[in-house]
């Protein structure tokens, strides 16, 4: 099975990610947009066979934007569902993980480039992260605030 197939279940219309929230010291978020599409979401993607979700993860993160991390640097956040961004009639599943770079962001945070599949990447206030056209439903609607919620900031 391919990592499309392992990922998308057409049968309940489920499509299974992992992906990363990576907010940096001035409280922004890393998003992407995938070649083709309109909307910015997290880094991340669908799992290869055997891979759990904090690798599969680390694994899309680097090979889409070129961030390497540790996966000591991930805290769990639990898993999110909500309707897929590029994908009609499918909800996608996702299993996500906060990265908070802080001051100690890592050498050549600021040259990340788009790679893989990805078309442009964007940083964007966390306090921005909210229903727009030009993001993602999981995100806006249910990532961005639990990640509100963990760092004890008020919701909007």
């Amino acid at each position: 099975m391919n990592g499309e197939a392992a990922g998308r279940n057409a049968a309940e219309k489920v499509i299974r990610v992992a992906a990363l929230v990576i907010l940096d010291g001035q409280q922004r978020v890393l998003t992407v947009r995938k070649r083709g599409t309109s909307r910015f979401m997290q880094p991340g993607g669908k799992p290869e066979p055997g891979e759990d979700g904090q690798q599969t993860a680390l694994r899309e993160t680097q090979e889409e934007i070129g961030l390497v991390l540790e996966p000591t640097q991930l805290i769990p956040m639990g898993t999110f569902r909500a309707a897929a961004a590029n994908e009609s009639g499918f909800q996608v599943v996702c299993e996500n993980y906060l990265v908070t770079l802080g001051e100690q962001a890592p050498e050549g945070l600021a040259e990340l480039r788009p790679a893989a599949e990805i078309e442009e990447i964007r940083w964007v206030g966390l306090q921005e992260l909210t229903p727009a056209p030009d993001l993602a439903p999981l995100l806006t609607e249910q990532v961005a605030p639990a990640v509100r919620r963990l760092l004890d900031l008020p919701a909007l």
